[in-house]
C-alpha cells in the first residue's frame, strides 16, 4: 500500500459541480516526468489533506459538506487512529496554509481490520461543515483508457522513503484508466488500475486522494488511491491501484445520507 507520509522514512448534498480544467478524451497528455505529477494548475474545493500532529498524512476529498473519503489505511499509524487526533486542511493547494482546517468527529471504516482486501476506503465526519464545494463520485466505473488526473502531496521519488518531507503545494498527473489485469496486484473488482510507471505515478503520502474524469464539463471523483499495483515498496512498479468509490457508492450512501 501507498502508506501515509508519517510512515514512510525518515459534502451531504453531491450535486454541486466542480468545473472541470482541461483534461478529457481517452488518451492523456504527457506528464512531466515527476513522482507525483507537476504543480496543480488549478485550486480544487473539494481536496483534503489530512493531518496528524500538524504534519501532512494522506490525501482525502471532500463529497459532502460535512464528510470526506480516503483510503481505510490512511486511518491506521500504530494502531486504529481515533478521530480526534486528525484535521484535515480543505480547499488549498498549501497543505501548510489556507482553505479550511478543521477536525474529525467520526471515522467510518468498512472493516475492523487494517486489511484492504479490496476495500480500502473510510469516511471522514468532519467536526463541523464546511463551505467548500464537494466533489460528485461518479456513478459509474470509467471505462479502460479513459483519462483521468491524479492529485497530492506525495513524495516526488518513487522509493518508498527517499524523501522525509511532503512538497508543500499540490501536485496533479494526467493518466489513463488501465484493464484491471494490467495490475498484477488487483483484488478484485471495486479496484480500479491506474496507469503509472517509476517516473510518472502516485506514491507515498498521495494515499486517500482522488482520481479525478471529466464528465459532461465537471470533475468527477472515480477513486482513492491506495496501492502500487505490484505490491513493490517502489511506487509505479506495476501501476497504481485505486479503490472503485462507483462500487461503493451504496456503503458511502448509508453513511452520509444522500449521493
Amino acid at each position: 500500500m501507498l502508506l501515509p507520509r508519517s510512515l514512510t522514512a525518515a459534502g451531504i448534498a453531491l450535486g454541486v459541480a466542480v468545473a472541470a480544467p482541461a483534461f478529457a478524451g481517452t488518451a492523456a497528455a504527457a506528464p512531466k516526468p515527476i513522482v507525483g505529477g507537476e504543480q496543480a494548475t488549478s485550486t480544487y474545493s473539494f481536496m483534503g489533506s489530512i493531518q496528524v500532529n500538524g504534519g501532512h498524512y494522506c490525501g482525502a476529498s471532500l463529497i459532502s459538506s460535512g464528510w470526506m473519503v480516503t483510503a481505510l489505511h490512511c486511518t491506521y499509524g500504530n494502531g486504529a487512529l481515533p478521530a480526534s487526533s486528525l484535521r484535515v486542511r480543505i480547499g488549498s493547494n498549501d497543505h501548510l496554509s489556507g482553505g479550511t482546517l478543521v477536525g474529525v468527529s467520526q471515522i467510518v471504516r468498512p472493516s475492523t481490520s487494517q486489511s484492504m482486501a479490496g476495500q480500502d476506503i473510510a469516511l471522514l465526519r468532519l467536526s463541523s461543515q464546511v463551505s467548500q464545494a464537494p466533489v460528485p463520485i461518479t456513478a459509474t466505473t470509467p471505462a479502460d483508457n479513459s483519462a483521468t488526473r491524479l492529485l497530492g502531496w506525495g513524495q516526488t521519488c518513487p522509493q518508498r522513503g527517499c524523501s522525509s518531507s511532503a512538497p508543500r503545494y499540490l501536485k496533479q498527473l494526467d493518466t489513463k484508466v488501465l484493464p484491471d489485469s494490467s495490475c498484477s496486484g488487483m483484488v478484485n473488482s471495486r479496484e480500479l488500475c491506474i496507469a503509472g510507471t517509476t517516473s510518472h505515478t502516485a506514491c507515498y503520502g498521495d494515499s486517500g486522494g482522488p482520481a479525478l474524469v471529466n464528465r459532461n464539463g465537471r470533475l468527477e471523483l472515480a477513486g482513492a488511491t491506495s496501492r502500487s499495483g505490484s505490491g513493490s515498496d517502489t511506487c509505479g512498479v506495476g501501476g497504481a491501484v485505486y479503490t472503485d468509490l462507483a462500487a461503493w457508492r451504496s456503503w458511502i450512501q448509508e453513511y452520509t445520507g444522500a449521493l
